[in-house]
């Protein structure tokens, strides 16, 4: 396992989404600044926090270019209930096989039950990690202004 740093390409990654689609990390983001967030579970309090934060701030980061794309090991019908409770908007991954996830990207697993730790992505145009974000427990985590700040820094700075 290893973690990803700045300039190293994100791994491929399938993300079975709630609309069927299967999302095809990082080609699907092409062309456009990428949020990818890694989240424990519905039942995790953190990580609905963090997934409002992303859907409160998503005009925003529209606005600038940036897409979100979230994942969990939570199967389809659960992920389906949190998307219509937090009236979340960008695609939400479902089903993800924690140890392929975790060995593909460096993502901590909890071992008992098997989910993936909090872990965020934040991805150039070209589908390279800017930041990356591993949290080992509950805590730890990307923010919306954080990324926002961000990616404005890279565009003007860019040439």
């Amino acid at each position: 396992m290893t973690l990803l740093g700045p300039g190293d390409r994100f791994p491929r990654l399938y993300v079975h989404t709630l609309d069927n689609a299967d999302l095809d990390l990082p080609g699907s983001l092409a062309g456009s600044f990428a949020v990818v967030l890694f989240y424990r579970g519905s039942w995790c309090p953190y990580c609905n926090a963090q997934l409002r934060a992303f859907q409160r701030a998503q005009d925003k980061l529209t606005d600038a270019g940036i897409r979100i794309v979230a994942l969990s090991v939570d199967d389809a019908p659960t992920t389906a209930q949190l998307a219509a409770k937090l009236e979340l908007e960008f695609p939400i991954g479902h089903s993800a096989d924690p140890r392929e996830i975790a060995e593909l990207t460096g993502a901590f697993v909890n071992p008992d039950p098997a989910y993936l730790q909090s872990t965020g992505f934040v991805l150039d145009t070209e589908g390279n990690v800017v930041v990356s974000v591993y949290s080992s427990g509950a805590i730890g985590r990307l923010v919306p202004e954080d990324v926002l700040g961000l990616v404005r820094y890279l565009k003007e700075h860019s040439n």
